[in-house]
């Protein structure tokens, strides 16, 4: 088995090796002390007691602590020695036998003690000898200084890298620093301020410096120097800014106050005062002492005195306000404040004070008295005004025929009006605190599940976008869902973050069955259309086989017996035959109209140049420019999607229009131009011909509809309505700008075949 640590040492040897003091105080009574015990506290001679080696406070303590230590416990306390200042600990153990090991731990030097209390304190400390060169420099010092202690031994104080200067900025110049002259007078220098340069940071610091000079026994002259210094910058630094503040403040005074004034410890008002003088206009001699106060509105003399007296006797703040005479003789109010200046001894030193014109605060207090007047009434009109707004949103909220809900960020609903309850089968009290998606959005119309994620109106909660969903549903409280179309509003804080939204929306059920109807009307309407177009043109087909049948035998009957029947005769045979013609003419026009849109549908509309059609139509009418003399000018450029037949009829009957309404007298002139807006080509037909009537300007496009007799103008009044229906056919519109002989200009719209943005 392995042996104890120690187990093969003698104990004795082992303590009387201790370097701390040790006593074994034995159980028969006698005393042994080991080699340091007996260094420390001496020699114990013989029947002397042992606690005798100690001092009589701490005798009594450790005899006491030893007792108990006799009694089994272990007992640690801490006493003064006789050579030590400082307290040491002192440890009684039982040694087992009945007696006690007393265990004195020693104290440190008091010298270590102070240097590293120094050092803990950021104090720095050097000694120099007798020529000003430094011995020792703490830690502290060290660091202040930011020198290492190589850098600073043998240096003299005043060297050049140190840059001492004074708060003023001037050097100090050899043997006016605070070691050179303790060790040149022999006194103390305390606290004198130093500047100087701090290498490490490349910055000034501000140092507090005492220095005490230590003399040689039996000599006058100090053959040493000690300084200890702190770094002060921080409160240096302070110190400079309260004094800057403080100019500020007086910079501040004078320059908002009329008059700064100063008064005597006792309240006596004292020459100079060069501000009571300038407003005033009183001499030393007068307002001196009290003569002030005849300064003062007489109605303001005593109450002023008064107050001055009472802040006086008190030393406290004076704050009052009176009437002062100007020096035109004019008395202006003035608000008085002083306040009593204490010196370092707490003694009363002076009074400061102001005068302020509160002229200005007088006025600004009669229009707020005035303002203040009518207040009352204003805030009762505006409070009406407000409950009225209020009751009028309540009765709007309940009247209102669309659902309207509103939510909170995190999308539970906050209110609901009747016709959302309604609507939805709920109570408002049952949807107040839900959440919105999950009570009546929570599936889609085919019945799959809508993700909240996708749910539009989370997204206006977390953008704060409007939206409007024109074809949604919501969920009946009964299960089954209800077509609806709603607009989410977001509502925002005053940093405009969404803080909730609200929803207004709208069964669109009657909605859904009205616009399926609809389209039940307009396929039959279509369809009507189609048999009615097919009808126009299977009637116009098949009324010229019995028209041709009478237009031949018209021209047999008036070839065989014109001059037979008598003039009378002659003449019903050629109404017959106009007749006929007219009919003819009729039943083409009638059967063109029916034929537009039909005759030519590809499958899409082509893209054609309106310069090639403005030519194919210029071809057209040819023959009518050269028999009226007219001239045709096309200002084409543009390209259109269309069909080339219909576009071609199109123009060549606007032409031809503006061709045939000439005036007498004046040879026709058309001009057709065109330009382009977006994705719209915009083509006008100009003329310089008779013009209409603004109250036909419509009348003109319908079928059969005429404004001149046939002997004036030739044809059947069915052209423009056959252009109408071409522009409709292409999804443009045709209309007409004309007044009596200021010509006309028909102008028609179609799409363009290159859009481009409008400017």
């Amino acid at each position: 088995m392995a042996q104890p640590p120690f187990s093969a040492l003698d104990a004795a040897a082992f303590l009387g090796a201790l370097p701390d003091p040790l006593l074994h105080l034995r159980a028969d009574g006698g005393v042994t002390l080991n080699a340091s015990a007996q260094e420390r506290l001496g020699e114990l001679k013989a029947g002397q007691d042992w606690a005798s080696l100690f001092l009589p406070d701490t005798a009594a303590t450790l005899t006491a602590a030893a007792e108990r230590a006799r009694r089994g416990e272990t007992v640690r306390v801490s006493v003064r020695v006789l050579d030590n200042v400082a307290p040491a600990l002192v440890t009684l153990t039982p040694d087992g036998r009945g007696g006690v090991l007393l265990h004195l731990r020693k104290a440190r030097d008091p010298l270590e003690v102070a240097l590293e209390l120094m050092d803990g304190l950021n104090l720095g400390m050097t000694v120099q000898d007798a020529e000003a060169r430094t011995l020792y420099a703490n830690q502290a010092a060290q660091e202040i200084l930011g020198l290492s202690l190589a850098q600073l031994t043998g240096q003299a104080t005043m060297d050049e890298q140190w840059r001492a200067v004074h708060p003023d900025g001037e050097a100090f110049v050899a043997g006016t620093n605070p070691a050179s002259r303790s060790l040149r007078d022999g006194l103390v220098h305390r606290d004198v301020p130093m500047g100087i340069f701090h290498p490490p940071s490349g910055e000034w610091r501000w140092l507090s410096v005492t220095s005490v000079p230590r003399r040689a026994p039996g000599t006058e002259r100090p053959e040493q120097v000690t300084s200890v210094f702190q770094d002060v910058t921080e409160q240096w630094q302070m110190q400079a800014e309260v004094r800057r503040s403080e100019q500020r403040f007086r910079s501040l005074v004078e320059a908002s106050a009329q008059i700064v004034w100063s008064a005597e410890p006792d309240g006596s008002f004292q020459p100079p005062q060069p501000a009571w003088e300038a407003f005033t206009g009183q001499s030393p001699a007068q307002y001196a002492g009290e003569g002030w106060l005849e300064a003062v509105h007489p109605d303001d003399r005593a109450q002023t005195l008064l107050d001055w007296q009472q802040a006086v006797a008190e030393n406290g703040p004076h704050l009052t306000e009176h009437r002062l005479r100007r020096v035109d003789g004019q008395y202006v109010p003035m608000q008085v404040r002083a306040m009593p200046v204490f010196g370092p001894d707490g003694q009363l030193r002076e009074w400061i004070g102001t005068y302020t014109d509160i002229s200005p605060v007088r006025e600004a207090e009669a229009h707020l008295r005035e303002l203040n007047a009518t207040l009352e009434q204003r805030v009762q009109e505006r409070t009406q005004e407000l409950a009225q707004v209020t009751r009028f949103s309540t009765l709007l909220l309940g009247a209102a025929g669309e659902g309207i809900f509103g939510l909170d960020p995190q999308g539970r609903t906050t209110f609901a009006n009747p016709a959302a309850a309604r609507i939805l089968g709920y109570g408002i009290e049952r949807m107040i605190g839900l959440r919105q998606h999950e009570l009546i959005h929570h599936h889609h119309e085919d019945g799959g599940v809508f993700p909240v994620e996708a749910c539009p109106i989370l997204h206006t909660l977390q953008d704060g976008q409007t939206r409007r969903i024109e074809q949604d549903v919501f969920w009946h409280a009964q299960g089954y869902p209800v077509p609806i179309a709603y607009v989410v509003t977001p509502t925002l804080d005053d940093q405009g973050r969404p803080s909730g939204a609200v929803v207004m929306f709208q069964d669109v059920t009657e909605r859904r069955r009205a616009q399926q109807k609809l389209q039940d009307a307009i396929r039959e309407l279509e369809r009507s259309n189609e048999n009615l177009e097919q009808f126009a043109y299977v009637v116009s087909h098949d009324l010229q086989e019995p028209l041709r049948t009478l237009s031949s035998y018209t021209e047999l009957l008036v070839r065989r017996h014109r001059g037979e029947l008598g003039e009378r005769g002659d003449q019903y045979l050629e109404f017959m035959q106009d007749a006929v013609t007219r009919m003819r003419s009729l039943i083409q026009d009638l059967l063109a109209f029916a034929r537009v849109g039909h005759a030519e549908r590809p499958d899409k509309p082509q893209e054609i140049s309106l310069a090639a059609l403005g030519q194919q139509a210029a071809a057209n009418v040819q023959g009518v420019l050269q028999a009226s003399g007219g001239v045709l000018e096309l200002q084409l450029s543009h390209e259109v999607m269309g069909h080339p037949t219909l576009l071609a009829q199109l123009l060549t009957n606007l032409i031809s229009n503006g061709l045939k309404f000439h005036r007498a007298g004046k040879p026709p002139h058309v001009i057709v131009r065109s330009k382009q807006q977006g994705g719209i080509v915009q083509v006008s037909v100009q003329d310089n011909g008779i013009g209409i009537e603004p109250e036909h300007h419509e009348r003109v496009f319908t079928i059969f509809q005429r404004l001149h007799g046939r002997g004036d103008f030739p044809g059947n009044g069915i052209g423009l309505a056959i252009c109408r229906k071409i522009v409709e056919h292409h999804g443009g519109r045709l209309w007409l700008d004309s007044a009596p002989d200021q010509g006309s200009t028909f102008t028609f719209t179609l799409p363009a075949a290159v859009p481009f943005p409008s400017p």
